[in-house]
């Protein structure tokens, strides 16, 4: 093998090694992987049911958001318009909160396609309440 040859083989290994978009910069092989998202706060986090009748849109701040992430309401997921990996806007409805009270929010990644590499995968973010007066 010639210098020239090696040296792009490590500059390659390089790029698989340390590219931001792997989550999993160990094992080159979790590119696919997704991160398990992180909820940080909700906007607003207190609403009216009258708003909820109306079809209010919520925030959901945090991080390592992705297409696939879901808001989930009371058990219930609700795709999520992703505004950026720190940020998802889902509309709340009567078909999801039937009157006032505490109301759980959580985000649920589900698992990239990873198969059996010894990578983590997606997964749930803990829970903030929202409060419907």
């Amino acid at each position: 093998m010639s210098c020239r040859a090696y040296g792009l083989s490590l500059v390659a290994l390089a790029v698989i090694l340390f590219t931001p978009a792997c989550s999993n910069s160990i094992n080159p092989l979790c590119g696919s992987a997704r991160p398990k998202p992180v909820i940080g706060s909700l906007s607003p986090s207190t609403i009216t049911f009258a708003q909820v009748q109306q079809g209010v849109v919520l925030t959901v701040n945090g991080s390592q958001f992705v297409s696939a992430s879901q808001v989930v309401i009371n058990s219930t997921a609700l795709s999520a318009t992703v505004v950026s990996s720190t940020q998802l806007n889902v509309t709340l409805t009567p078909d999801v909160i039937s009157g006032p009270g505490s109301v759980n929010v959580s985000v649920h990644t589900p698992s990239g396609n990873t198969g059996d590499l010894g990578c983590s995968s997606g997964g749930d973010s803990s829970t903030l309440v929202l409060t419907v007066n």
